[in-house]
Parts: C-alpha cells; sequence; structure tokens
C-alpha cells in the first residue's frame, strides 16, 4: 500500500493474515464445483447446507462493508461467486423424483 511520500509500505499483518485465510476458505469449494461439472450431479449434496452458508457469506460481506475490511469484503464476493455456482448446479442437475407407488 502507498503512504504519503507514494513509497510502497509493507502490508500489516494482521492484514496478510486475513487475506491468507480468506483466499484458503474461498478457494476451498472451488473443487467442489468442478466436480459438480464433471459428474454433472449434485444428488449427495445438501441444498440446505449451501443455502444456509450462502446466506452466512451474505451476512459477512455486509459487515466486511460496514467496517471497511478488505479481507473479508473480497473473501465473501469470492465465495458468494463460488456457492451460487453450486447453488445453480444443484438447481440445474437435479434429478425427478421417482413417482408416488
Amino acid at each position: 500500500m502507498a503512504g504519503r511520500s507514494g513509497m510502497v509500505r509493507p502490508m500489516d499483518t494482521p492484514t496478510a493474515l486475513g487475506l491468507g485465510a480468506a483466499f484458503l476458505t474461498s478457494v476451498a469449494f472451488v473443487p467442489q464445483v468442478v466436480r459438480n461439472f464433471r459428474r454433472k450431479h449434485v444428488d449427495d449434496l445438501s441444498f440446505s447446507t449451501f443455502g444456509t452458508f450462502t446466506l452466512g457469506v451474505l451476512l459477512w460481506l455486509a459487515y466486511g462493508v460496514m467496517i471497511d475490511s478488505l479481507p473479508i469484503i473480497l473473501a465473501n464476493v469470492f465465495t458468494l461467486g463460488v456457492n451460487a455456482l453450486n447453488l445453480w448446479q444443484m438447481w440445474a442437475y437435479r434429478r425427478p423424483s421417482p413417482p408416488a407407488p
């Protein structure tokens, strides 16, 4: 980050730690999205789990905006996108329920 003199200052430790944690927790869901695309089915995933998690991510994003925290905002924007994709896959790849006997 640039200071008043135009010199680049090193990132403070809490911000660097937050960005590292944000990166790791955000990319954790990418393999699931890739797996879903390859298999074209998501029968073993829980809509309520991903839906609840996505709602939590929305709240974290709102919190990050309110406190102006770059790590929280970036992580949750990315995670929201990945989980929205997971939810879309759960809708798009769903299999019809068998007819009741």
